[in-house]
């Protein structure tokens, strides 16, 4: 019998009749003198607080466990809050004559939940293996630089990180042997691989994986706007402080010699600083535009009528946009950076790519079912672009490319509502025909923008957490997975298998039977006595 129960025992049995002697107590519990004795004394000693007695109950002692379990779980683990910080924080909690509030303390309770955390996502994997529906994954892999060298391999479509493991160096091998361990274990395969342009990364999908190496599409974008938008945005920027600086001469002219020569000068260099920001301003907008543009044609339809398009299509128009761009930048007299035009050029066939890629999924999916070329036509021209549409406008923030795609989604949505075959389905086929339609939309992956914002949280966690335990990165990919809840409630853990787990938090807080006991220091004992 543990210290708490035996305490909670001579608790009860004192409320119950205050007057009861030492031995009474003991003869009911079935405890020693001693023992009721020596806690009866503690309990004297807790009792310090008006709210002390709260905590000697069963629903106090319990929800003080689930206080200080949940302090270190959320801020402890998940935010790199230090143990030295957390016990200050109980000690103004008033709780240090309850439990072991030290730092060396807390951190026992952390490890034990670490490891319980540890184990029970194992034991999840499992599961999840044996009883999920894991279907093949579209990947993206990337590398983060912390204290050590992090390679990171995650599916896009459920956000589920497969491989995050601390490795000495970067090369194909080394990705290869993480990699193929990770799927043999989980039993799939990969459709295709998005990643920068690395060696390593191509013939990962090209040779290890036999997959189709895609380019990330935030890569290339990000290569043309480091390379003109600070430019651009500098000329832009130089012109408005001359344009200030202009006006501001002007106002002083004005007020020395309204109609002299120096305030007709002025006001003509003012007319000449105008247009220059008029200028900039223009060339800035079309630039803007231009990369708008580049992002609205890497669809599997066209925004503007929504029309089936190929990959041909897309490369050509990705051509077309880069060369306006060439010609923009050659018309400002800026430095035309060919090696950096040349290497988005180069990309271009690949990102395009995905656009039959993603089609033939489609299409193999649609020939298991005998469709009439009515039905075929409902399910990739109406179906399909109406749900992939109503995705791309939740996930896009920009609002002038968000204004297009909501213009898009109206005009199909219509189509949908008034064509024959939407109003013949029953509800619940319906819903089904809808929820297949979701599935492949999030199978059109063009960039790792989530790969990149988990490097980002893991540079962060670093950075707040110095002097890491041994296996806390473990853990933070375990939380990420089974604990990082979307706006449905959905974890990557229960998309990724396809079942429902239950609470990562509850499961871990049963394994904390009892909290460490408070030890009295000898100089504080000193001073009592």
């Amino acid at each position: 019998m543990g210290f708490w129960t035996k305490s909670l025992l001579i608790f009860n049995a004192f409320c119950a009749n205050a007057k009861q002697s030492i031995r009474q107590v003991a003869h009911q519990t079935g405890l020693s003198k001693s023992s009721v004795h020596r806690l009866k004394q503690a309990m004297e000693r807790r009792d310090c607080h008006p709210e002390s007695w709260l905590w000697e109950t069963k629903e106090g002692r319990s929800w003080l466990v689930r206080l200080v379990v949940a302090t270190l779980y959320t801020f402890g683990l998940k935010r790199g809050v230090g143990a030295e910080t957390i016990s200050e924080f109980f000690a103004r909690l008033r709780l240090e004559t309850q439990v072991g509030c030290s730092p060396s303390a807390l951190r026992h309770v952390m490890q034990a939940l670490e490891q319980a955390i540890l184990e029970t996502a194992a034991t999840w994997e499992h599961e999840g293996i044996a009883e999920g529906e894991v279907r093949p994954i579209i990947g993206a892999v990337d590398e983060t630089f912390l204290a050590h060298m992090m390679l990171v391999f995650m599916d896009l479509v459920s956000g589920y990180l497969l491989v995050e493991e601390v490795a000495e160096d970067r090369t194909y091998e080394t990705w290869h042997t993480l990699v193929k361990g990770r799927l043999k274990a989980l039993g799939v395969g990969v459709r295709y691989l998005v990643s920068d342009r690395a060696k390593a990364l191509i013939k990962l999908a090209e040779t290890g994986l036999a997959c189709l190496s895609i380019p990330d599409f935030f890569h290339l974008i990000h290569e043309l706007v480091k390379n003109y938008s600070l430019a651009i945005g500098g000329r832009l920027r130089q012109a408005r402080q001359a344009l200030t600086q202009a006006q501001e001469q002007l106002r002083a002219c004005q007020s020395f010699d309204p109609s002299g020569a120096e305030a007709q000068q002025a006001q003509a260099l003012v007319e000449a600083r105008a247009a220059e920001v008029l200028r900039w301003e223009r060339v800035h907008r079309a630039y803007r535009l231009h990369l708008e543009n580049l992002s609205l044609i890497v669809h599997p339809w066209r925004v503007v009528d929504s029309t089936p398009q190929t990959s041909g299509d897309v490369e050509r128009q990705l051509q077309a946009e880069t060369r306006a761009i060439e010609g923009l930048i050659e018309t400002t007299g800026l430095p035309v950076k060919k090696k950096a035009l040349d290497k988005v050029r180069t990309q271009l066939a690949g990102v395009s790519a995905l656009v039959d890629v993603w089609w033939q999924g489609v299409w193999h999916d649609v020939q298991q079912v005998a469709l009439t070329p009515m039905w075929t036509n409902w399910v990739e021209e109406v179906l399909l672009p109406l749900m992939y549409w109503q995705l791309q406008v939740s996930r896009t923030r920009c609002p002038r490319r968000k204004a297009k795609l909501l213009q898009v989604l109206e005009a199909i949505q219509n189509t949908f509502e008034t064509h024959p075959i939407t109003q013949q389905l029953a509800p619940e086929v319906l819903e089904g025909w809808q929820a297949w339609a979701v599935e492949h939309a999030k199978a059109f992956q063009r960039a790792s923008s989530a790969v990149e914002g988990r490097n980002g949280s893991l540079s962060q966690m670093q950075h707040n957490q110095r002097g890491l335990p041994k296996h806390r990165s473990k853990v933070w990919t375990v939380l990420h997975n089974f604990d990082c809840r979307a706006s449905d409630g959905t974890t990557p853990a229960s998309r990724f298998f396809r079942r429902s787990f239950p609470d990562l938090f509850e499961t871990v807080l049963s394994h904390i039977d009892d909290l460490p006991r408070h030890r009295k220091h000898n100089r504080a004992m000193a001073l009592n006595n």
